[in-house]
């Protein structure tokens, strides 16, 4: 093999390493299943990862802000400590809760 075509192999040999690694890195980090917790009352309005209530369907459905039946998966341990307008405590809820007047 000659130099140059060592060379230009090398040179693809990089480019498609590097490229992998970009593409790997650019990968969305998914926590698992046990890192995470149902937090009820603290979506956005039709931000909301399923179970909406009443008339509604799932995933980005929730009629309101921090809808009571509307959750969104947290880090475990901060739902009850992420703010809640709509919350008795103020607070998010692990379970589906009426909203306060």
């Amino acid at each position: 093999m000659s130099n140059a075509t060592s060379r230009t192999l090398s040179a693809a040999t990089l480019a498609l390493t590097l490229g992998s690694a970009l593409s790997i890195a650019a990968l969305p980090i998914t926590a698992h299943a046990g890192d995470t917790e149902k937090c009820f009352g603290v979506a956005a309005k039709g931000q909301n990862d399923c179970a909406a209530g009443a008339g509604t369907s799932c995933a980005g459905t929730s009629t309101q802000d921090n809808q009571g039946s509307a959750w969104k998966l947290v880090p475990k341990g901060t739902c009850e400590k992420t703010a809640s307008s709509t919350s008795p405590t103020g607070f998010g809820q692990l379970q589906a809760f009426t909203e306060k007047g």
